[in-house]
């Protein structure tokens, strides 16, 4: 079959329940996707502007948010062979601007923010105990890059017990392709892919329950 759409129905048509104790999961939306003198500069402007509504539309659910970043010793020596693969990733050395939230997307006082050295939210950093204990059994993922770190940290949710809903305007990427190509695989086989409009549907869901 030519038609991926086609080619996947009837094996991959599985659903995911919205839970009762959802999260809003903001993935490293900082500086570095946005400064286009920045190697990683993706043209991520209007998944900015997608995050802000939704972190608003969080707050005022009282559903709780977290940010990520991505911080590294100077010269990368707590980045492993994620830094020697990607010479871009010196972007995030401790200290430098590139690495800082945009003034649109701050956390807010007594919001997490988590700071990793891997694409996944998970890996080394805590974040599945951190849930377990807030009580999360939803994920509403948004950022950078959809088939880089959004990708890693959806699977991982999944695998940890969280199920994993991802907003399409709200993630980026720095080519349309991986973009598209990686929702359709997530949205297939390991999450929900939703519109933000539905993303703040369910918010106000869970602010009204």
């Amino acid at each position: 079959m030519n038609d991926a759409a086609a080619n996947y129905a009837g094996t991959f048509n599985g659903t995911l329940a919205f839970g009762s104790h959802p999260a809003l999961l903001v993935v490293d939306f900082v500086m570095a996707y946005l400064v286009p003198e920045s190697p990683l500069y993706a043209g991520v402007e209007s998944a900015l502007a997608s995050n802000v509504r939704l972190v608003a539309a969080a707050r005022a659910s009282h559903v709780p948010v977290i940010f990520t970043n991505v911080v590294y010793e100077p010269g990368g020596a707590n980045g492993g062979l994620f830094y020697k693969k990607i010479p871009a990733l010196k972007a995030f050395d401790a200290g430098s601007p590139l690495g800082d939230f945009p003034k649109e997307l701050q956390p807010a006082d007594g919001e997490r923010v988590i700071s990793k050295q891997y694409a996944s939210a998970f890996f080394g950093t805590g974040l599945d105990r951190i849930l377990h204990e807030m009580g999360v059994d939803t994920l509403l993922i948004t950022g950078l890059s959809t088939s880089g770190c959004v990708r890693a940290t959806t699977l991982d949710a999944l695998q940890y017990g969280f199920a994993p809903f991802v907003v399409r305007e709200a993630c980026g990427d720095r080519h349309p392709a991986p973009h598209d190509a990686n929702l359709f695989d997530l949205q297939a086989k390991y999450a929900e892919v939703i519109s933000e409009a539905d993303a703040i549907g369910l918010l106000a869901r869970s602010a009204a329950a």
